[in-house]
């Protein structure tokens, strides 16, 4: 039996959010979505805030400075909220 590797680490080229939705393109094409419910202090944010990020680590994280709010790509391709969401 084999298991599935990744040769490149998931890379975030940019951000967007709605009112509903993150939504995470990334550089070999993909785009991802999730809830934003998931991630609790995003949701409450206004939207100048949640449009405020920062890639991390050449984009394998995103970072919201003003809300302290930190999501890695990988997080989510293997749909994980944040603990936050979870501990409701």
């Amino acid at each position: 039996m084999t298991s599935l590797t990744l040769n490149n680490e998931p890379v975030a080229q940019s951000v967007e959010t709605s009112d509903t939705e993150l939504v995470v393109r990334l550089t070999d094409g993909r785009v991802l979505s999730a809830p934003l419910v998931w991630f609790p202090r995003l949701h409450s944010a206004t939207p100048d805030k949640r449009s405020s990020y920062e890639l991390l680590g050449n984009g394998v994280g995103i970072h919201w400075p003003e809300l302290d709010e930190d999501i890695s790509v990988a997080g989510l391709l293997a749909g994980m909220p944040s603990i936050e969401y979870r501990t409701k």
